[in-house]
C-alpha cells in the first residue's frame, strides 16, 4: 500500500516540482492550497493545473480567519511593541505545519510535505529524525522551520532538500511540461505584495504617524522621526539627520516616543535573550552551538544557557551586529537544527 502525503501547493515551481518528486518516490499525493489572504485565485488556479496535469487530487482550504489571527495579528502586535517580526515563521508554525497536519490527520494521511529547502533525516548522533540544512547553501530555509513541533518530524517530507540550486528545480518543471516552470519567485510577504509594510500597518491596523525626537544615548536631540514603527534596529537610511559620522538606529524609548541612534560600533553586542524557544532536540545546558540571528546571516559560535522553560541566554564568541528583537535566533549543531526562539528586549 502506497504511503499517502498531503502536499502544500502555493502555485509556485517549488511545490509543483515537489509533487513530481513525491510521485516518483511512490507516494500517493494530494495537493492542498490554502486561502490565506486577499485574492489567491491565480495561485489556486496554477496549483490546480499542476495537479490535473500530474493526475493527483487537489483541494482548497479556507484558512483566512486562522491566518489573520495567528500571522497577521501577530505581525501587527509585534510592530506595536517595536519588535521586527518574521511572519513566515509564524505561518510555518500555525498554518503549514499546524493546520495542514491537522487536515492530513482528518483525511487519514500520515505525511505532509512542502517545497521548503531543508531536509529531515535520521541522525546517528541523536538517534532520531532531525531537521537539517538543505544541500543548497543559497536556498536553505531551515532557519524559518525551527519551530516545527518536534513530534511532527517523523511525518514531514521535504523533497527539495537534496538539490543544490533552483535551476535544477526549474529544469524538472520544464521537462514535465509545467507552465509554472518560469514563474518568478515571490520575494515579498504574501499579505504585503508591494513590500510596503508601513502602508499596510496604517491601512490595515490604523497605525498613525506620531512625530518624536531622535536622540543619542545621552538624550541629546538630533532631529525628528515620523513614527517609531517605521524604523528598525540597524537602520541608517531615512533618518533625515546630518552628522559627521554615520548614525544608525540602536534602540527605542516607547514611553517618551524617542528614536535612539548611535555610531555603528554601538550596534554590536555579544549577548541576547530569546524566549518562546522551541527545542527540536534535547540539549545540555551551556552547550556550544552555532547561532544565526537572522535569515540572511551566517551562523556564529555561541554558548546557550537555559534561564527558564522557554527562555535561553545566548553568548557569542564574537560581538554581533544589529541583534534585532522580534527576529529569531536559531541554533545549529553542524547542519542539524537544535531549536530556536524569538529575540526579546532585555
Amino acid at each position: 500500500m502506497r504511503k499517502k502525503v498531503l502536499l502544500g501547493m502555493s502555485g509556485g515551481v517549488d511545490s509543483s516540482v515537489s509533487a513530481i518528486l513525491l510521485k516518483e518516490q511512490g507516494y500517493d499525493v494530494t495537493g492542498v492550497t490554502f486561502k490565506l489572504w486577499g485574492n489567491d485565485s491565480k495561485n489556486e488556479t496554477d496549483a490546480e493545473k499542476v495537479c490535473n496535469k500530474l493526475k493527483i487530487s487537489h483541494l482548497t482550504v479556507d484558512l483566512k480567519e486562522q491566518f489573520a489571527k495567528n500571522v497577521i495579528e501577530n505581525f501587527v502586535s509585534n510592530y506595536r511593541n517595536l519588535y521586527t517580526p518574521n511572519p513566515c515563521i509564524e505561518c510555518n508554525r500555525f498554518i503549514k505545519f499546524g493546520a495542514m497536519y491537522n487536515k492530513a490527520k482528518e483525511m487519514g494521511i500520515d505525511f505532509i510535505a512542502t517545497g521548503h529547502y531543508a531536509k529531515i533525516e535520521y541522525d546517528d548522533k541523536y538517534k532520531r529524525m532531525v531537521l537539517k540544512k538543505s544541500n543548497s547553501t543559497k536556498k536553505d530555509q531551515s532557519y524559518v522551520l525551527y519551530n516545527i513541533p518536534k513530534e511532527l518530524l517523523n511525518h514531514i517530507v521535504f523533497p527539495l532538500g537534496i538539490f543544490e540550486n533552483k535551476d535544477e528545480i526549474r529544469k524538472i518543471a520544464m521537462e514535465n511540461g509545467l507552465e509554472v516552470a518560469t514563474k518568478p519567485d515571490s520575494e515579498d510577504i504574501c499579505f504585503i505584495p508591494n513590500g510596503n509594510y508601513k502602508e499596510f500597518l496604517e491601512k490595515y491596523a490604523g497605525f498613525k504617524s506620531t512625530d518624536g525626537n531622535i536622540v543619542n544615548k545621552d538624550g541629546k536631540i538630533l532631529g525628528k522621526h515620523t513614527g517609531l514603527y517605521k524604523y528598525t534596529i540597524g537602520q541608517r537610511k531615512g533618518l533625515g539627520i546630518s552628522n559627521p559620522v554615520p548614525l544608525f538606529v540602536i534602540g527605542f524609548n516607547k514611553k517618551s516616543n524617542e528614536l535612539i541612534v548611535g555610531e555603528e560600533k554601538e550596534l554590536y553586542k555579544s549577548e541576547l535573550i530569546a524566549t518562546d524557544v522551541n527545542w527540536l532536540l534535547n540539549i545540555e545546558d551551556g552547550m556550544q552551538v552555532r547561532a544565526k540571528i537572522r535569515y540572511a546571516t551566517k551562523e556564529q559560535k555561541a554558548k546557550i544557557t537555559k534561564i527558564g522553560n522557554d527562555e535561553v541566554k545566548v553568548v557569542f564568541d564574537e560581538e554581533q551586529r544589529a541583534i534585532t528583537p522580534g527576529q529569531s535566533v536559531v541554533f545549529y549543531d553542524d547542519d542539524v537544527v537544535i531549536g530556536g526562539g524569538k529575540i526579546r528586549y532585555e
